[in-house]
């Protein structure tokens, strides 16, 4: 019983973390201005950097804690949320968030490596970062808002 609420709380923080840390993303990626120098933006760019990590951070205990949940014996099984609509509804969400990560993911990579080594990073495609963080943040919200109605036994088959 402890461990599963454990595993629950760990879960449903996660949640909170994954929410705030994309929005500061968002909003740390549209102070940056590819007009200015590498040096001008070091600070905002720490700020993404710092954001970023801490999305990463969530994303994967979000994995590994609701894989444990769902198919690891502490819940209600594999096979309950398999037929769950909601969880279809939640795995969906997650398979869009994957896919759309990866673009910033990798120019982030890059950019942290380029900082490290006091070389040029390339801007310019900052604000589609923060646009596509922003519909991660939304779909962040469709997981919570999918995980309550399964919860309640919402849409149960």
């Amino acid at each position: 019983m402890l461990t599963r609420w454990l595993l629950a709380a760990v879960h449903l923080l996660a949640f909170g973390f994954a929410l705030g840390s994309v929005l500061a993303r968002a909003r740390a990626l549209r102070r940056l201005d590819a007009a200015e120098s590498v040096q001008a933006n070091t600070l905002r760019l720490r700020d993404v950097l710092r954001s970023d990590m801490v999305w990463g951070i969530a994303a994967v205990v979000l994995i590994v804690t609701g894989l444990t949940r769902a198919f690891g014996g502490f819940e209600k099984g594999g096979a309950y949320y398999l037929h769950e609509p909601l969880f279809h509804i939640k795995m969906a969400a997650l398979v869009v968030i994957l896919l759309i990560e990866v673009s910033p993911m990798l120019a982030l990579i890059r950019w942290r490596a380029a900082l490290a080594q006091g070389g040029a990073i390339d801007l310019t495609r900052a604000r589609r970062f923060a646009w596509m963080s922003d519909l991660e943040a939304a779909l962040v919200m469709v997981m919570v808002i999918a995980a309550s109605g399964m919860a309640r036994g919402v849409w149960a088959t």
